[in-house]
């Protein structure tokens, strides 16, 4: 497995993404990073399917690009795996098997997308595009973990046990969105700070830290957990 921790730019934005490759041909590898890395993204890359379902499900991904036949696990069964641990992550398969039922199989697995190889950079960057696009509209959607419900429509947020809505800034919207679309996952500093910060931007150092005080004040401290060292989250379902 390898990772890409350069600093990236806003996720969110077609253009800007963090990408994990599950992809174990050398050569297709190899063509896959230059050219998303050259695009200005962050990319990790694992060579089989167990480490890569392992990274899929541990670390925040805005797409994840899987080949159908890998070693230790197939990539119709990472995307079934990914499925069943509700990580919502976009997901483009790539496979030299084109027939319509082929495809069709990629795509009831959870696949967001079927490429058939071989392909140019230029089409996988424009099916990036389409299916972030399509993404982005199912954001629209309410975030629960049963203690918070976030509405991305109004940037308010229920807490249970609270009378009334609680209205967020941007930045601070975008840090809960990411945590709650990720609930019971730790995200990092790095993490948080590319959900806030454009491309070109400076990032102020303690701007995270700034953002979590004023939500745990807004929503309740015990609502957003902080992992000394390490990042913050928020619990994967509260009864």
């Amino acid at each position: 497995m390898t990772h890409d921790n350069r600093a990236g730019r806003s996720l969110g934005d077609a253009s800007t993404m963090r990408i994990l490759i599950i992809e174990d041909d050398p050569e297709q590898a190899r063509f896959l990073l230059k050219g998303l890395r050259e695009a200005g993204h962050r990319v990790d890359h694992a060579a089989n399917g167990r480490d890569g379902l392992f990274l899929a499900v541990s670390e925040p991904y805005d797409l994840c690009i899987v080949d159908r036949m890998l070693p230790q696990m197939d990539g119709l069964a990472v995307v079934t795996a990914l499925r069943a641990s509700e990580q919502q992550v976009p997901v483009i398969i790539l496979s030299a098997l084109g027939q319509v039922d082929d495809r069709v199989r990629g795509l009831k697995a959870g696949g967001d997308d079927y490429i058939v190889k071989p392909f140019d950079m230029a089409e996988l960057q424009a099916r990036m595009r389409a299916v972030l696009r399509r993404h982005s509209g199912h954001s629209q959607t309410l975030l629960t973990n049963g203690a918070l419900t976030l509405n991305p429509a109004t940037y308010q947020v229920e807490v249970k046990g609270q009378d009334k809505p609680v209205l967020l800034s941007n930045k601070e919207f975008a840090v809960l969105q990411a945590l709650m679309m990720r609930p019971g996952i730790i995200l990092s500093r790095s993490d948080l700070e590319d959900k806030i910060y454009g491309w070109g931007e400076e990032v102020e150092s303690n701007a995270v830290d700034f953002l979590i005080h004023a939500l745990r004040k807004k929503l309740g401290k015990e609502h957003i957990q902080n992992v000394r060292g390490v990042g913050w989250l928020v619990a994967k379902e509260v009864v």
